[in-house]
């Protein structure tokens, strides 16, 4: 078996540049898969982190989702989220470790002659545990704050930096947000970009009764975070959220929904539709690439069966059978496209962390597109070199020998 890989490698050396070009096809074809693939992976894996950044086991009940003379709100259109909506959850679901509403204003703030416009958050003190959110400072606001409707907040880590300036301990310091003055009890870690890329840490977040009695005047939430106490609890947990809504807001049945329950695994599935999009455009291409260079690959052992005829004739003359024959120029043809693949896999490591620093895009090679693109680059060897490999296995050994 040795013999036929070396007598293998020196047909390919007899033309290196012949062999290289044929294999340019498959070098595009898998560098072009690895870079995809990776592509893919990358930008999933870079979503699946902003969102576990969001909170774990973390389920959002977003109030919308409601028809109205044949037209669909969607998330926000409608609030219809109740403070009875919320303590019926604190009081009647099971499996959940925190749960706290969200109350949203954009307001303009103002420390000493600085000021920001920002989004400030009314929540519940359990806000921060729902969301997995550390304090690099100072401590978070209580239940007692929240019922009294108390003006202290928690600031962002991008708010403090514009406010006060880089690593400047924000805590204590007094705030006005729309002429109304607050304490900052606590100073927020920085999370980074949220799941839609939008700064998470360019936030303040005040008990949601200050907001609502202070600030924006509402009566309604737009939306609650719940986490669940397990992984395995969040299934159930999104059914008792949906049976309790459904009940309080007196939905039929046949009906739907007023509101819209998300897990993070939903969320993930509704961002990582357009990366699995892209991923299926690439490698389209890619293959059509291989496609054509599997082509390249038949069309130069079908010329290299030509000019070795005689060659051939002369084994066969000498005792060699058709499938040594067959054997030792599909092996060629395999070795052609598996080194190509090789080539191919080393080029896609090479261009995949460029387009992460030149362009951004995350990327992250894995092994199974590794194995994938090696094993597609040896079955192209083989489903196009067969029929050059059987036409040469075929030949008359009489007509061989006499060939010119």
């Amino acid at each position: 078996m040795f013999a036929v890989f070396k007598i293998a490698l020196r047909a390919l050396r007899r033309n290196i540049l012949r062999s290289f070009l044929t294999m340019l096809g498959i070098i595009v074809g898998i560098s072009a898969v690895i870079v995809g693939v990776s592509m893919g992976t990358g930008a999933k894996a870079e979503v699946d982190k902003r969102i576990a950044s969001m909170g774990q086991n973390l389920l959002t009940v977003m109030s919308g989702n409601m028809s109205r003379g044949g037209v669909r709100g969607g998330f926000g259109m409608a609030p219809n989220l109740t403070a009875a909506d919320y303590e019926a959850i604190r009081g009647e679901i099971s499996s959940i470790t925190a749960v706290s509403p969200e109350a949203r204003t954009s307001a303009q703030i103002a420390a000493g002659n600085q000021n920001s416009f920002v989004q400030v958050s009314g929540v519940s003190a359990e806000y921060l545990a729902a969301r997995s959110w550390n304090l690099r400072s100072g401590d978070n606001f209580s239940d007692a704050d929240v019922r009294n409707a108390m003006k202290v907040c928690l600031i962002g880590a991008t708010t403090s930096k514009s406010l006060f300036g880089e690593n400047v301990d924000p805590v204590g310091q007094i705030i006005r947000i729309k002429n109304a003055p607050f304490t900052i009890v606590g100073w927020l870690e920085a999370k980074g970009s949220g799941s839609f890329g939008q700064d998470q840490d360019d936030i303040l977040l005040v008990p949601y009764t200050s907001v609502m009695k202070r600030l924006s005047g509402d009566s309604k939430f737009r939306s609650f975070s719940v986490q669940a106490d397990s992984p395995d609890s969040i299934a159930d947990v999104q059914r008792q959220l949906t049976e309790l809504l459904r009940r309080r807001h007196q939905i039929p049945e046949g009906r739907d929904d007023d509101f819209m329950v998300r897990t993070q695994q939903e969320t993930s599935d509704f961002f990582n539709a357009n990366n699995r999009i892209m991923t299926i455009i690439i490698s389209y291409f890619a293959g059509i690439s291989l496609v054509v260079g599997g082509i390249g690959i038949m069309n130069i052992m079908l010329v290299s069966v030509t000019e070795r005829t005689r060659e051939i004739g002369i084994r066969l003359a000498v005792g060699a059978r058709s499938r040594d024959v067959l054997r030792q120029f599909l092996t060629e043809a395999v070795m052609l496209s598996a080194l190509g693949g090789a080539l191919g896999i080393a080029t896609g490591f090479w261009l995949a962390p460029l387009l992460t620093k030149f362009a951004g895009f995350p990327t992250l090679i894995s092994n199974r597109s590794v194995f994938m693109a090696f094993t597609v680059s040896a079955i192209i060897g083989v489903v196009f070199g067969f029929f050059p490999a059987l036409k040469a296995a075929r030949l008359d050994p009489i007509d061989a020998l006499r060939y010119e």
